[in-house]
């Protein structure tokens, strides 16, 4: 599987976890975000439509966190602890994928990833709600 074909797998470490998701945009959107929680997690994310990710195996191995506003909601393998995914704030139509999870994809490969202004989050200005 190639990055130009718009179907992926993804993979926590360990394999109890497989993701099928469709990268209409490719690579395009990947970002990086200085939230409390992202910069933490220091994960490059790209965005995926909510119908157009599956999980093929090990939903009952996902484990969810969420905070603050809950609105968010980030899933990682409860065996070994890769983030595989989650449902985005700023817009809960879609997901966002951990890149590094996804077959095939080394993150060193896509140079500068630009950064979202996490600390700043446009759901937490006036103009945002």
């Amino acid at each position: 599987m190639s990055l130009k074909d718009p179907v992926h797998r993804l993979t926590c470490h360990c394999g109890a976890v497989e993701l099928r998701l469709h990268l209409k945009h490719g690579l395009g959107g990947a970002h990086r975000c200085d939230c409390s929680f992202c910069r933490r997690r220091g994960a490059i994310a790209a965005p995926v439509d909510l119908d157009q990710l599956e999980v093929v195996k090990g939903q009952d191995a996902l484990t969810l966190y969420q905070w603050g506003t809950k609105t968010a909601r980030h899933w990682f393998c409860a065996t070994c602890g890769i983030y595989t995914h989650h449902q985005r704030r700023s817009n809960p139509n879609e997901y966002s994928v951990n890149v590094a999870a996804i077959e095939g994809v080394n993150p060193r490969d896509l140079g500068d990833v630009p950064w979202s202004d996490g600390v700043n989050h446009v759901c937490d200005r006036p103009e945002g709600r």
